[in-house]
C-alpha cells in the first residue's frame, strides 16, 4: 500500500481555499500582513509553488536524437520550417517568478524563527534559480527581477541582463538554498540534498555550455562552474546518504526504479514525485510511451549501448545491417530494461510480444515508464524519480573529466558504480584514452585532450543511464552538439521482403510483401511452425501506399520515420527569439543570435 503523502493535505487545503486565497495571491487584495504571520503560513504558500517533473519526462526525449516522433515538437519544427519571433510565441511567461518574488518580499516579517525563515526563503530561491536556468537555456540573456514589480514600475520594461550576471544570481540563490534548506522535509518536497543535486546540475550545465559555446565569449569562466559541480556532487557522495538501488540482479534492478509503486525511501532516489490514483494523481502514460503514438526509440540510441563484455557494438562487423533479434544479443542489460526486447511478454498476452510496425515509426518500443499490468490502480500509481543518485555520480565524473583532473579512482567511484549495477565491466582510463570510439569522436568533434576517450565514454554512459528521462536534449545543447539533431531517426533494419522472427524463438512472426500485393484475409495467411498467423505488411518507400516505409523500398533498409531535411543553424538554433508581442510591449528587448 502507498504511504500517505503528507503534503497532499496542504495542497488540498490550498485548493479548498482557492477562491479566498490562491486566485488572489500575490495580488494586493490580501495584504501580506494578513497572511504571512506564522511558519504554517509559509509552508502553506511554499507548498503551493511545488512543481515537480513527473511522468511526462518519459516523453521529453522526443526533442532529441533518442526518439523519432510524429508530434509537433518545437526543435523539429524549427529545423524544418521558417521560424521567427512571430511563429515561436511560447516560453516568455513570468507568472511563476512573480509568485516567488512576492513570497520573498514578505517573508521577513513572519513571526517565525530565523532558521524557519531561511529554510522557506531557501526553497523559494531554489525555485527562482530553477525558473531562471530554464529562461537562460531558452534565451541566454534575460531580465533579472528579484523583487515584485507593479505594472507601473519602470524597471518592468528593462532590457535583457547579460547571461553572466543572471547566472551569477542563479548560483547565489542555489548557494543560499543549499546552505539553509532543511534536510528533513515533507514527503514529495525538495530538501537539502535535492537542492544540492540541482545546484550541481546547474553548475555542470553552465560550465560545459560556456566551454563549448564560443559565441558567448565566456570560456574563461567555465571552469569556475565546473568546480562547483565537482565539489557539490562530491559533497553528496561523501555524505553517505545515498547509494544505487540494487538487489544484486543486473537483469532487473535498473528497470525496477521505473516500475515502482513507492520510491519513498529508495536509497537512490533523492527526490520522488509520488503518484497515487486513489488521490487523483494518476501516473498512467502507458499509451503514450508504448505503441504508435507520436514517439518511438531511434536505432542510433540502440547502437549506443555497449556489448555486455564492454566492447563497442559499433565495432562489431556488420552492425549496420544487424536485425532486431541480433541487436539485443549480448548487450548492456540496460538496453533490454529500457526498450522492449525480443521475447518480452506484454500482459495479459501469454505469448512473446511481436513489435507492431507502422509508418513513420521505428519498430522499437519503450519499456521505461511503461507499467506492464492491466491493474489500473497499479498503472496509475508509479512514482517518478525526480533526482537520482546516478545523476550525482555522472555529474561528478563529467566535471572532473572536463577539468582534466579525472583519475581511475574517480571513475571507480562514479561511472563504474553504475556499470557494476548493470553487470558491466568497469571503464578504465588507459583503455578508453588509448582507443577512443571513432563514432563518438565524429558525434562530438569538439572533445579533445588527453582524456578525450574517457569523456566520450562518460557521455555514452549518461545517454544510456538516462535514456527516456528527458536529459538528452539539454545535454546536446550544452555540448554544442545540435548538429546531431539534423540526422533523421531511423528504425529497425530489414534486408528486403520476406519473413522475419521478431521474438527470438526461431519462428517467423511477420512477413513483408510487395507494395502491389494485397494482404490476404486471415484464412489465407501463412502460419508459422507454432500455428500462429503471420502479421502482413506491405513495404515500400515514403511515397508509396504501404504500411511500412523502408529506406530502399522492396530492397530493404532501415524503417523510415520521415524524409523532410533538417537544418540546425549554429549558433542561432541553440536559442529562441523573444515573442514579437513582448518586444512590441517592451522596446528595450532586443533579439539575439540572428533572430528576428
Amino acid at each position: 500500500m502507498k504511504k500517505i503523502i503528507p503534503y497532499f493535505a496542504i495542497l488540498l487545503l490550498l485548493a479548498a481555499c482557492n477562491d479566498e486565497f490562491m486566485d488572489r495571491y500575490p495580488q494586493t487584495s490580501i495584504a501580506p500582513e494578513e497572511f504571512f504571520k506564522t511558519e504554517e503560513d509559509l509552508a502553506l504558500y511554499i507548498n503551493g509553488l511545488i512543481s515537480l517533473p513527473g511522468m511526462g519526462q518519459y516523453q521529453a526525449d522526443q526533442s532529441s536524437d533518442n526518439m523519432a516522433t510524429t508530434g509537433a515538437i518545437e526543435i523539429k519544427n524549427i529545423m524544418t520550417g521558417s521560424p521567427s519571433s512571430q511563429t515561436i510565441t511560447g516560453g516568455w511567461n513570468w507568472g511563476r517568478l512573480r509568485n516567488i518574488n512576492y513570497f520573498l518580499d514578505n517573508i521577513a516579517n513572519t513571526n517565525a524563527s530565523p532558521e524557519a525563515i531561511n529554510h522557506f526563503a531557501g526553497i523559494a530561491r531554489f525555485y527562482r534559480a530553477q525558473f531562471y536556468l530554464d529562461m537562460v537555456k531558452r534565451y541566454s540573456d534575460v531580465p533579472w527581477y528579484d523583487q515584485l514589480l507593479s505594472p507601473t514600475d519602470e524597471g518592468l520594461y528593462k532590457p535583457r541582463d547579460p547571461r553572466a550576471f543572471v547566472m551569477e544570481k542563479v548560483m547565489e540563490d542555489l548557494e543560499f538554498a543549499a546552505d539553509h534548506v532543511r534536510e528533513a522535509v515533507p514527503t514529495g518536497t525538495p530538501g537539502k540534498w535535492a537542492v544540492k543535486t540541482f545546484y550541481a546540475r546547474a553548475a555542470l550545465y553552465e560550465g560545459t555550455y560556456r566551454k563549448y559555446h564560443d559565441e558567448l565569449g565566456l570560456q574563461a569562466s567555465a571552469n569556475a562552474f565546473l568546480v562547483i559541480a565537482r565539489d557539490v556532487s562530491m559533497e553528496i557522495i561523501a555524505s553517505g546518504k545515498f547509494s544505487l538501488y540494487t538487489t544484486g540482479n543486473p537483469e532487473t534492478d535498473y528497470h525496477a526504479l521505473f516500475s515502482s509503486q513507492n520510491l519513498i525511501g529508495n536509497p537512490e532516489v533523492i527526490l520522488a514525485n509520488p503518484y497515487d490514483i486513489n488521490k487523483d494523481r494518476s501516473s498512467n502514460i502507458n499509451f503514450t510511451v508504448f505503441g504508435t503514438y507520436e514517439q518511438s526509440p531511434s536505432r542510433d540510441l540502440v547502437q549506443t549501448y555497449l556489448m555486455r563484455d564492454g566492447s563497442r557494438f559499433t565495432d562489431t562487423p556488420g552492425y549496420e545491417t544487424m536485425q532486431y533479434v541480433a541487436e539485443f544479443e549480448g548487450r548492456d542489460p540496460r538496453l533490454s530494461q529500457t526498450l522492449v526486447h525480443p521475447g518480452w511478454v506484454r500482459v495479459p498476452d501469454p505469448m512473446p510480444y511481436v513489435p507492431l510496425m507502422n509508418r513513420n515509426f521505428t519498430g522499437y518500443y519503450q519499456r521505461k515508464g511503461y507499467n506492464n499490468t492491466t491493474d489500473n490502480v497499479a498503472i496509475g500509481g508509479l512514482d517518478f524519480p525526480v533526482y537520482r543518485y546516478a545523476e550525482v555520480l555522472l555529474t561528478f565524473a563529467e566535471a572532473k573529466a572536463e577539468l582534466n583532473e579525472i583519475s581511475q579512482a574517480d571513475l571507480d567511484l562514479s561511472v563504474n558504480e553504475l556499470r557494476g549495477r548493470a553487470g558491466m565491466p568497469p571503464l578504465t582510463m588507459n583503455e578508453a584514452n588509448a582507443n577512443p570510439d571513432s563514432k563518438l569522436m565524429d558525434d562530438y568533434p569538439m572533445v579533445s585532450g588527453p582524456n578525450a576517450g574517457v569523456l566520450l565514454e562518460i557521455r555514452r554512459e549518461r545517454r544510456v543511464e538516462f535514456a527516456m528521462e528527458g536529459y538528452r536534449f539539454d545535454d546536446l545543447m550544452r555540448w554544442a552538439a545540435g548538429k546531431l539533431l539534423e540526422r533523421i531517426p531511423e528504425g529497425m533494419y530489414f534486408p528486403g521482403l520476406g519473413k522475419y522472427d521478431l521474438t527470438g524463438d526461431g519462428n517467423e512472426d511477420i512477413i513483408l510483401i510487395d507494395k502491389d500485393v494485397t494482404i490476404p484475409p486471415d484464412p489465407q495467411k501463412e502460419r508459422n511452425q507454432l500455428g500462429t498467423l503471420l502479421v502482413y505488411y506491405r513495404a515500400g518507400t515514403v511515397n508509396d501506399n504501404v504500411t511500412v516505409y523502408l529506406r530502399n523500398g522492396i530492397n530493404g533498409g532501415t524503417l523510415v520515420t520521415e524524409t523532410t531535411p533538417r537544418q540546425f543553424i549554429t549558433p542561432k538554433y541553440y536559442y529562441r527569439p523573444i515573442p514579437i508581442q513582448q518586444v512590441t510591449l517592451n522596446s528595450n528587448l532586443q533579439q539575439l543570435f540572428g533572430w528576428e
